[in-house]
């Protein structure tokens, strides 16, 4: 009964922006623009957070707080079923190499990038993280490794609604000149746009096939969120070392573990299909709560405090993703092959 009276306000709060999110995602101008639910939380939640949920914030604070921090780790783990192992193998490992040289290149060229640019170390490492490997879910899934202020989430998170979408036009209309076929194609898309809707608009652009490839190559690269987040998480703990009696401790995120094993059940097909279906719509409102509950404790003027830079470091990101990405591609597809 305690939980809910602490709690209580900010849950609903968060649920009820949440299922108007969800809502209004399927609208079809929305859809076509690849816009999900999760982008449209975070907006309406940062909309509110500087309006309305002002004069209601010392109620709903305790709630809203535990819904963007425990209830986005639960979301975390959930969205393994969204995966499998098996799909790794449909892809062949030209893919699994691909994925896996564009997420260090492009992680790495963040944290360098942003030291240049004297910018603050957790939110470039925020881009980075949703640049490399699965847009807003890794942006999420980074933020309790990396320890950083909502804030800086909701401008990491920001930067990819931005880019991710002008990646998603951008694709079909270099295709043409891009010498691939569609499976290459797919390829491409699925290792450098940004969110999973956008891949599938990117890909459905050209051809179903196109489409399906660029699916799988992008779900591979959701998957490798996992140990991205362990590696990340035990080179912040020698950067950033808790000292107990002079030993550092490597901080070992639950979730990460739990999005694993998730998958790895889900990749056993042990469950009935419209379980797993009726299991991946509950994460969807868990992490559109979550990200409602971020944009509610973003405040605009800690936004525009992080200035012009977090814009410009995922506009190198994006840019390196589009040449960088497509010169990784070709030159690997090639040496596979």
């Amino acid at each position: 009964m305690g939980f809910w009276r602490k709690n209580g306000v900010g849950l609903v709060w968060a649920a009820v922006l949440a299922a108007a999110s969800i809502a209004l995602a399927r609208l079809p101008v929305l859809q076509n623009w690849g816009i999900g639910a999760l982008t449209v939380a975070i907006v309406v939640g940062m909309v509110l957070g500087n309006s309305v949920f002002v004069r209601v914030a010392a109620s709903a604070g305790a709630g809203v707080d535990f819904a963007r921090t425990r209830l986005l780790r639960a979301g975390i783990v959930l969205y393994g079923f969204r995966i499998t192992f098996s799909q790794i193998a449909q892809v062949g490992w030209t893919g699994v190499l691909i994925d896996a040289v564009m997420l260090s290149a492009t992680f790495l060229l963040a944290c360098y990038l942003g030291k240049r640019l004297q910018m603050d170390e957790d939110t470039a490492m925020l881009i980075g993280a949703g640049a490399s490997v699965c847009g807003a879910a890794a942006v999420m899934g980074a933020e309790p490794v990396v320890k950083a202020d909502a804030h800086k989430t909701a401008v990491a998170v920001a930067t990819v609604v931005v880019f991710g979408t002008v990646a998603m036009f951008a694709y079909p209309l270099l295709y043409p000149w891009l010498g691939m076929n569609e499976h290459a194609y797919g390829l491409y898309v699925g290792s450098t746009v940004h969110e999973v809707a956008q891949v599938v608009v990117a890909g459905n652009a050209i051809s179903e096939s196109a489409a399906a490839v660029a699916v799988i190559e992008k779900m591979l690269r959701v998957m490798l969120l996992a140990p991205f987040l362990l590696v990340l998480g035990a080179w912040l703990s020698r950067r950033r070392p808790d000292t107990h009696g002079g030993k550092h401790r490597i901080a070992l995120p639950w979730f990460v573990l739990g999005f694993i094993a998730v998958a790895g059940l889900n990749s056993l097909q042990w469950l009935p299909t419209a379980w797993v279906e009726m299991l991946v719509q509950i994460d969807t409102f868990i992490l559109a709560m979550a990200m409602a509950a971020l944009g509610l404790r973003t405040q605009a003027a800690a936004v525009r405090q992080a200035g012009a830079k977090p814009l410009l470091l995922a506009a190198m990101l994006a840019v390196f993703l589009l040449v960088g990405g497509y010169a990784v591609n070709v030159g690997l597809v090639a040496l596979m092959s």
